[in-house]
């Protein structure tokens, strides 16, 4: 009935302690647990093997990152359902059976999400709504500070929302998100070209443009550790910028992707204003951050 996708990169306790919270139950829907190894080099792939040899492990020579290691797992499954999951969650008991259940009772729903919650059960508010070119000027600019630059933000942020109740949403957060295996297939998955930012708001967008409904269940929880892979991941401030230039670019034409440039740009220059202040007695250190920022504008103005 289920596919379970787990994208592991160097995070081996994590997705141990993942698979673990899966196998501790007996699930009323039958499952399979798919997981993909994404070139981890702290032995990840062998510890998985060892503790859950039922898991059927895809090993990656490299980090084909976050889309793509997604879209391969998912290219495994068999079941009705896929949902994947991140490897530095844990569910609760029954909670992606609720999930299937939810999608089974409701055919106008086109994924569903649970709420996530940190270790010590506090709700994570990461629920969102799309971006808009004012979203991305308000995070790039002094005016996002400000009203009515301030409300743009908080909107898109969901602020006025608790996270305690259950309703629609644009974009659930992506740690656990299940779909119908036929529909993720007709979808196409996730779009690569969003290699590890954006791909969850991009499927999100697609699925509300063809009128499939998306669900946050508040009564669903899973336990969620933040950013476990992608804190240590190298160039990760590049790369953000440059899959949200693709997504803007997508939804937005090629308006959206010069404005996306200017609004970078525009932070660029900001975060320049503020090396003396970051390093007023470095010189050595606000040359590197300066050499830093114009290296990277002109790799995004490249694009």
């Amino acid at each position: 009935m289920l596919s379970v996708v787990v994208l592991s990169w160097n995070t081996q306790a994590l997705t141990l302690a993942c698979l673990r919270a899966l196998y501790a139950e007996t699930p009323r829907h039958a499952r399979e647990v798919i997981v993909v190894d994404n070139g981890s080099h702290d032995g990840s792939a062998d510890a998985i093997a060892a503790a859950y040899p039922q898991v059927r492990l895809e090993r990656n020579a490299d980090n084909r990152l976050y889309a793509a290691g997604n879209n391969q797992g998912a290219v495994l499954a068999s079941g009705e359902f896929l949902c994947t999951l991140n490897s530095d969650t844990e569910v609760r008991p029954g909670a992606l059976d609720r999930l299937v259940d939810f999608l089974r009772e409701n055919p106008a729903y086109g994924a569903c999400a649970p709420k996530l919650v940190d270790p010590d059960g506090s709700v994570q508010h990461a629920c969102q709504r799309f971006p808009t070119l004012l979203t991305a000027l308000c995070f790039d600019t002094w005016w996002g500070t400000w009203w009515p630059g301030s409300r743009i933000q908080a909107r898109y942020l969901m602020r006025d929302f608790d996270h305690k109740t259950s309703c629609d949403v644009d974009q659930p957060p992506g740690a656990v998100f299940l779909m119908r295996t036929a529909e993720w297939r007709q979808f196409g998955g996730l779009d690569e070209q969003l290699s590890l930012f954006y791909n969850d708001v991009d499927l999100s967008k697609r699925l509300w443009q063809k009128g499939r409904r998306i669900r946050y269940l508040a009564d669903v929880e899973v336990m969620h550790h933040r950013g476990a892979s992608t804190k240590n991941f190298a160039r990760m401030l590049v790369l953000w910028h440059r899959n949200r230039l693709a997504y803007y670019g997508k939804h937005y034409g090629a308006f959206g992707r010069a404005w996306i440039k200017l609004c970078v740009r525009l932070r660029i220059w900001e975060e320049l204003r503020k090396i003396q202040r970051r390093h007023p007695n470095d010189p050595a250190a606000q040359q590197a951050e300066r050499d830093y920022l114009q290296k990277a504008s002109a790799e995004l103005w490249s694009q």
